[in-house]
């Protein structure tokens, strides 16, 4: 089913196609809590928050979602894991310095992240197929000796210098997007 039946269903507080989600995504998000770090109760909470997280901002913004329904809550669900995985390092690290976190700010944060990975999928779409495929493997961090394996390339310096070129072109392409400087980091 399309991305906008299911957002429709969150903000209308569906709840056959609400346990229809939790039924195809939740076990998906537990396992991947489950190995980082994480136990069932805060892969509900974490799960719970990005429906919440989805809602509020299609009930803002009516967004198209280009990915499967399921990819991206499953994204939005990894995104604040790992937000929830530095705020409680942070905290452990820095005990003289707790500071209890900020539920709306830490949704907001959340929401900036997913809008710029929207953004930068939206970019890469737009680069040839041959930077995507580069790009792709050394994101993957694949190495250069198999990039050059497994491409048409003669050498590790060619797929640098390709590297380096294509990170430029889609670098040039997001910056000159009109939503690139809402969307920087202006906070420390």
């Amino acid at each position: 089913m399309r991305g906008d039946f299911f957002l429709k269903a969150l903000v209308k507080e569906d709840k056959r196609t609400i346990l229809t989600i939790y039924k195809n995504n939740l076990p998906k998000v537990k396992k991947f809590v489950l190995h980082n770090n994480g136990n069932i109760e805060d892969a509900e909470d974490v799960f719970q928050k990005a429906l919440l997280q989805i809602a509020m901002r299609y009930k803002k913004e009516k967004f198209c979602i280009t990915t499967s329904f399921d990819a991206y809550l499953f994204t939005v669900c990894k995104n604040l894991w790992r937000r929830e995985l530095n705020k409680h390092k942070n905290k452990v690290t820095n005990s003289e310095v707790v500071e209890l976190a900020n539920e709306e700010r830490d949704s907001s944060l959340a929401l900036v992240e997913q809008k710029r990975q929207e953004l930068f999928i939206e970019k890469m779409n737009e680069i040839s197929e041959n930077c995507r495929k580069i790009l792709f493997m050394f994101f993957a961090k694949t190495s250069y000796a198999e990039i050059v394996a497994s491409t048409e390339y003669n050498s590790e310096t060619v797929v640098r210098q390709r590297v380096f070129k294509c990170k430029k072109k889609l670098t040039e392409i997001i910056k000159a997007d009109k939503r690139y400087n809402s969307l920087r980091e202006t906070w420390v």
